[in-house]
């Protein structure tokens, strides 16, 4: 069965995001996993990684406020009452389909080279 790719889906601004960089790629896979806070997102983003991509919050508040402003992720209200000063997040229709989009990306791009390598 022929599945659609994730990125036709998109719209034309959403398709111009792809390639996403590195930080919002990240971001949209750290909330992926469901709702967190600023600092929640840079220890997931540690462990999706691997170790192998750190982001400092300058960073990562630049890239979440542009994510807002994309209307790819929403700011959501804290589960905890008691918990006002953490701002959570959560990923939005729009970033599940971008996200999406470069997962499908990324696999054509790793199948293709993994052609490419067993065939030498």
């Amino acid at each position: 069965m022929a599945r659609e790719s994730g990125a036709g889906r998109l719209r034309d601004e959403q398709q111009r995001l792809l390639p996403l960089t590195p930080s919002v790629f990240f971001v949209l896979f750290a909330l992926a996993g469901g709702d967190k806070h600023g600092y929640a997102i840079m220890q997931q983003v540690g462990t999706l990684s691997d170790g192998q991509f750190r982001m400092g919050p300058g960073t990562l508040y630049t890239t979440i406020q542009r994510l807002l402003d994309l209307q790819l992720i929403e700011e959501v209200v804290s589960a905890s009452e008691g918990d006002t000063r953490r701002r959570y997040y959560r990923l939005g229709q729009a970033g599940k389909s971008v996200l999406d989009a470069e997962l499908d990306r990324m696999h054509h791009i790793l199948k293709t080279a993994s052609r490419m390598r067993f065939a030498t």
